[in-house]
């Protein structure tokens, strides 16, 4: 690769205190100087290679740090029921879709949201039954908690009225005992796993198309949180020199074992692809009233689930830490959390230093947020969350005494703060998320002045938290997150300063070119 020089206007190092540069030098993959061209040509010589970078400014390149590629992958090749309202809706897109599926082929996808529906009818068992017949279909919901089935998928699985829930998840039934169609948690993933076994093969391949999709909205890292095949498909990727983002994988809690005798250990691996913690589940979610709350929902005696019990919990977290695993759980509701963090709390006196996370961390206890950033728990958090679940936290959580999406307060606190989509449950794009971090608003800009308007973010801490926020937490800081030399050569070029831009123009902010390596990998 040439020594080259990058060239703009207006970069937007990432430094504290707004630090800019109007040259950066590349050289091997990495940054080897920052300033004026001719302070960089000083260090890399006059005949480097001259790159004009377009755009209103460089920025560095962005991380995400929570979301699943095979199912995003998944989501461009499956029916999308999102914005559906009503269920006469959702079954005219599924028979869209199906009409030009091969025979036999499962259909799958969804990312439907019963909660926003205005009109007629349910998810049922038998309105797909209807639609499709001997065809299996698995459909998740918008949060990725609760799924839609038929007749063919429980068939195919080998479930009956006799089945008992498993650990950790549930068959809904209706009174006759008859199942309704909705699984919740854990009964997921055996449908999950029919419906993609006919197509895994080609993944490599459809993780190509993601990483497309993932560069022309600015992303040079994530943190991927899927399967074992998804690494493996990665590593076939790096290996013949194809993988053009960088990714820190975590490590499914059915594998922590095996990982555990590989001798995987976080931080483990190259620029390209490293071992991310291990990911475990406290609860559920709160569209599909399953996160794990200390008090119940609103009007109702349901307190959500705990997926994993508190003992199995502190085995987990104690058995991957020893084995120099982090771990990062997924937690909504606040006793989740709660429980989450007594289970840190207690590995920490072993003094591994591993940084752990919880995931989402959307509803806390305030003593809570104290607790995280005393015990250097990183908060994985996803902005457009907040902005999607407003009616819903209204709705579904009440006044009770918890803080929500408190992302200004646990920086006040201390706590890590790294940000990221969840996608497919929502998309992908950075600059959304920017956007719902700074303004806690929706789309279209209600309420005005934003949702619990004392937890927003400036984008100076936007930004950080979606840069070296995230690399932070994969103990990457030293390598990524910031323009300066030594760091790995990762940047993007955008069409908007969003240092100086309106709400409206930073959230339709858009990517011109994304440089991963000191290469450029995307151009619009």
């Amino acid at each position: 690769m040439p020594v080259q020089v990058f060239r703009h206007a207006r970069i937007r190092t990432g430094v504290p205190g707004g630090a800019t540069a109007t040259a950066i030098a590349t050289e091997a993959g990495r940054i080897v100087a920052v300033g004026g061209e001719a302070e960089v040509r000083a260090v890399v010589g006059a005949g480097a290679e001259l790159v004009d970078l377009e755009g209103a400014c460089v920025l560095p390149g962005m991380y995400d740090a929570h979301l699943h590629t095979e199912n995003l992958a998944e989501s461009l090749t499956t029916v999308d029921l999102r914005g559906a309202h009503d269920l006469d809706e959702a079954l005219r897109r599924i028979a869209a879709f199906t009409a030009n599926l091969p025979a036999g082929e499962w259909v799958s996808g969804g990312r439907w949201d019963a909660n926003r529906w205005t009109g007629r009818g349910r998810p049922t068992r038998a309105a797909l039954d209807a639609l499709l017949g001997d065809r299996p279909a698995v459909l998740d919901s918008v949060d990725g908690h609760s799924a839609w089935i038929n007749s063919a998928a429980l068939r195919i699985a080998g479930i009956d009225r006799t089945t008992s829930d498993p650990a950790g998840g549930a068959y809904d039934r209706d009174d006759r005992g008859e199942f309704t169609g909705i699984v919740r948690e854990s009964a997921i993933a055996q449908f999950r796993e029919l419906a993609r076994r006919s197509s895994r093969a080609d993944l490599p391949e459809r993780l190509l198309a993601v990483q497309q999709v993932l560069h022309s909205v600015g992303l040079t890292s994530i943190h991927d949180i899927d399967g074992e095949s998804v690494r493996a498909a990665y590593l076939a990727l790096r290996d013949q020199g194809r993988l053009g983002i960088r990714v820190h994988k975590a490590i499914p809690v059915g594998a922590l074992e095996t990982a555990i005798e590989q001798g995987r250990k976080t931080g483990d691996g190259d620029d390209w692809v490293s071992t991310g913690p291990v990911k475990l589940f406290s609860d559920g979610a709160l569209g599909s009233h399953s996160c794990h709350l200390t008090q119940p929902f609103a009007g109702t005696e349901n307190h959500g689930m705990a997926v994993t019990s508190a003992q199995e919990m502190l085995r987990l977290v104690f058995l991957a830490d020893a084995a120099g695993i982090a771990v990062a759980t997924h937690a909504i509701g606040d006793r989740a959390a709660q429980l989450v963090l007594d289970a840190y709390e207690q590995v920490a006196a072993g003094g591994s230093g591993l940084r752990h996370r919880i995931e989402h961390a959307q509803h806390l206890r305030p003593d809570d947020i104290h607790r995280m950033a005393a015990l250097g728990v990183v908060a994985s958090m996803q902005p457009t969350h907040c902005t999607s679940d407003i009616d819903l936290v209204e709705e579904l959580l009440g006044d009770r005494d918890v803080a929500s999406y408190a992302w200004r307060d646990l920086l006040n606190a201390g706590a890590p703060l790294a940000f990221g989509s969840d996608a497919p449950v929502e998309d992908p794009n950075p600059f959304h998320g920017l956007y719902a971090a700074v303004t806690r608003a929706r789309p279209d800009g209600t309420p005005a002045g934003g949702w619990q308007p004392e937890q927003r973010l400036g984008i100076g801490d936007a930004i950080t938290a979606y840069t070296l926020g995230s690399a932070y937490a994969a103990g990457q800081e030293q390598h990524k997150g910031l323009l300066t030399p030594g760091r790995l050569a990762d940047f993007i070029a955008v069409d908007t300063d969003p240092v100086e831009a309106s709400a409206a123009e930073l959230r339709g902010t858009e990517v011109l070119t994304t440089v991963v390596g000191g290469a450029v990998r995307w151009q619009r």
